[in-house]
């Protein structure tokens, strides 16, 4: 079975499909796409696994049930070489496989994605710009991680997001169109984010005399281009082997593995649970995706829900998983839900310190949430999930999910940020992390990060088994307010992160034995 082949006129035999437990798109893909080069209405910047197996998923939902007629135009941005290797050879499909919690799964066929382009092609760029001329497209959706939106000091005319503004300009020459750009990034205030990087490239534009000084007062103009704020959340770790086996020995074929960035794959494997929500700011209309589970509310709203997710629920849980999975040895975040030490660890983050501090959105329940975290979506064996990946890009991170908290503990009079204990030493376990050795000892290889050769410089000299004080060392790191959100030591958790830092360098078996201690 080849996912080119479902539409083919000599290889019409759908039943195959339907023996492998594999359920097919239920619409006239041929009128879809045809719709879609007519009247476009959604273009998605980055070209995922998040995004082909949930915004995708839902828009097909919605052609499936006759509520829209378009699909999406879907564009890789970094790697081209994903459209020639991947999407291409299998027709724009994938295969969605969904891990369920009871063991189950659920195999079906996306088809809602009606072209693939790369932003580095002259070719498809062109492309790109008589669509953004269209008066029909409402919305540029964006999945491109939280780095794609720091400029890193000035705006890169080769940037990812200077492109975007490109395409922005033509969109604003050809009648100032109205147009939402939704990120859907796992950020805080993931809009004002794009917004930024957008206005800065507009700005330099202008100053360069590439754009005419009134193309930003349509950038900043809200009737005219919006830039709401969203909360995503599906745990879709890279395409697993045993995923792959298991669709291999069901007869499908379009397993290979491509891997010059990020791993990607004909198939994508994730969670079942599910959560999109995103501010009802959309001056072009917008497809009827409420229709198929998308809370649309307002900004506060979103934020709420954002930084309980991001600051509370989930996110921190998952990153102090991470760190201490690296460094006692775990592979899978399902097999670190076996340690009760680590089980205890995230429940006292979540429940303990994290909950007080807690936004409640009102249209998710903020304990509800970490419930299903805790005993469904971080235990199920079925998700192939690696605290590696997890802690890739930790740096970029930590300020969001361990930060916001902190900082509300400052602000709030009614709560004692001296009572904070598991979180300190998470951050200290960070820092320990960041020395690839493990609790045994042995080397480990970090995951990327951008701020890790800097890191790396600032610790060289000590090693696991080293006695402190480490103050030295460890003042630059934990007074910076990029990487933690806040001084520590004006936050008055400076020294207790040092002591435990401290603990947890006292030699093999010290990781699992300090976080024993603080329990």
């Amino acid at each position: 079975m080849r996912l080119r082949d479902i539409y083919s006129d000599s290889v019409n035999d759908r039943t195959v499909w339907g023996k492998a437990g594999i359920e097919l798109p239920r619409f006239d893909r041929a009128s879809m796409i045809k719709a879609t080069e007519a009247a476009p209405e959604w273009v998605h910047f980055g070209a995922g696994n998040i995004f082909r197996i949930f915004p995708a998923a839902l828009q097909q939902d919605l052609l499936e049930r006759g509520i829209e007629k378009t699909g999406i135009i879907m564009v890789a941005g970094r790697d081209g070489g994903i459209v020639d290797e991947v999407f291409k050879p299998c027709d724009n499909l994938t295969l969605g496989v969904t891990l369920k919690a009871d063991g189950g799964i659920a195999k079906k066929v996306i088809a809602g994605i009606a072209a693939s382009l790369w932003m580095g092609k002259d070719e498809d760029f062109e492309k790109l710009k008589n669509i953004f001329r269209k008066p029909s497209l409402k919305m540029a959706s964006f999945t491109i991680t939280e780095k794609a939106y720091n400029l890193n000091g000035g705006p890169d005319p080769e940037h990812y997001l200077a492109k975007v503004t490109a395409l922005l300009y033509e969109r604003y020459k050809a009648g100032s169109f109205p147009l939402a750009l939704v990120s859907m990034d796992n950020c805080s205030h993931n809009g004002d984010k794009l917004f930024s990087a957008v206005e800065a490239f507009a700005l330099s534009f202008i100053e360069t005399g590439r754009a005419e000084k009134e193309f930003i007062d349509y950038i900043r103009d809200p009737k005219k281009v919006s830039f709401p704020w969203t909360m995503i959340d599906k745990i879709t770790p890279g395409p697993d082997q045993g995923v792959k086996t298991l669709l291999e020995k069901s007869g499908f074929e379009d397993t290979k593995i491509y891997a010059k960035t990020t791993p990607t794959a004909p198939f994508v494997n994730a969670e079942e649970t599910q959560y999109l929500v995103m501010e009802d700011s959309f001056p072009g209309g917008r497809a009827k995706l409420e229709e198929a589970g998308v809370l649309f509310c307002s900004r506060e709203t979103v934020e709420k829900a954002e930084r309980m997710k991001v600051s509370t629920c989930l996110n921190p849980l998952h990153t102090a998983l991470a760190i201490f999975g690296c460094l006692l040895g775990y592979t899978k975040i399902c097999d670190e839900m076996k340690n009760k030490d680590l089980v205890k660890m995230i429940e006292i983050i979540g429940y303990v310190e994290g909950l007080p501090a807690a936004a409640d959105p009102g249209i998710i329940t903020p304990k509800k949430f970490i419930d299903e975290v805790v005993k469904v979506r971080l235990p199920n064996p079925f998700l192939p999930d690696t605290p590696q990946r997890i802690a890739s890009d930790s740096s970029q991170k930590i300020p969001i999910r361990f930060g916001e908290t902190i900082k509300t503990y400052q602000s709030n009079k009614n709560l004692d940020i001296n009572s904070l204990k598991i979180i300190p030493l998470v951050l200290a376990a960070w820092v320990r992390y960041l020395l690839g050795i493990n609790d045994e000892g042995k080397p480990f290889t970090v995951s990327p990060d951008p701020l890790y050769e800097t890191l790396a410089a600032q610790l060289s000299g000590i090693k696991p088994g080293d006695k402190g004080p480490f103050h030295k060392v460890l003042e630059p790191i934990f007074s910076n307010e990029k990487i933690f959100g806040v001084d520590l030591y004006q936050a008055g958790l400076g020294k207790k992160a040092e002591a435990y830092f401290e603990e947890l360098m006292a030699g093999p078996g010290a990781v699992a034995a300090t976080l024993k201690r603080y329990l």
